[in-house]
């Protein structure tokens, strides 16, 4: 089936749902822009979420190798995990993790690929885009549109100072 075909939040956020999640992030920076990753199915009106590329850790492997696992998933890209940089506590009525996020050092100056979900059948990816955003253009955004790590930032100076952000 086609991507384009409409299918429910609820019904493709059903994976994850109910359960507490580890996921990792990976922050790269180019041109004073920071690469993030559109995801649908978590606001209303089919409104784009926009969060630093990353997902689920998975037994058996480090959370470096899940960053590094998660970043080519979704972007092609070769990540090496730099500096540990926040600790986020993601909640809402239905979700909940913990994420941890990281510089992401990448010098190949390759131009990232929309990857997928491998736990998604192509009619229910998540993924939708991908895009470089600076701190101006994340702050010209909706809140509601950004990850909250990512809320409020001034210069990408705030970005990769580490913190701890919990609810």
């Amino acid at each position: 089936m086609p991507t384009s075909i409409i299918t429910s939040p609820d019904a493709l956020l059903q994976a994850y749902t109910g359960q507490v999640r580890v996921r990792v992030g990976g922050l790269l920076l180019r041109d004073g822009a920071i690469l993030l990753a559109a995801h649908r199915g978590l606001l209303a009106n089919g409104e784009p979420f926009w969060s630093p590329p990353g997902g689920g850790w998975q037994f058996g492997e480090s959370i470096r190798e899940a960053l590094v696992r998660e970043f080519h998933e979704e972007t092609g890209l070769n990540a090496t995990p730099g500096r540990f940089l926040h600790l986020h506590e993601f909640a809402t009525d239905k979700l909940q993790a913990l994420e941890l996020f990281f510089e992401v050092v990448n010098e190949e100056q390759a131009q990232p690929v929309l990857g997928h979900d491998p736990e998604h059948s192509a009619d229910r990816q998540l993924l939708t885009e991908l895009a470089w955003f600076t701190p101006r253009q994340l702050m010209q955004l909706p809140s509601a549109q950004v990850h909250p790590v990512l809320r409020m930032v001034l210069s990408v100076d705030d970005v990769f100072v580490p913190q701890t952000h919990f609810a």
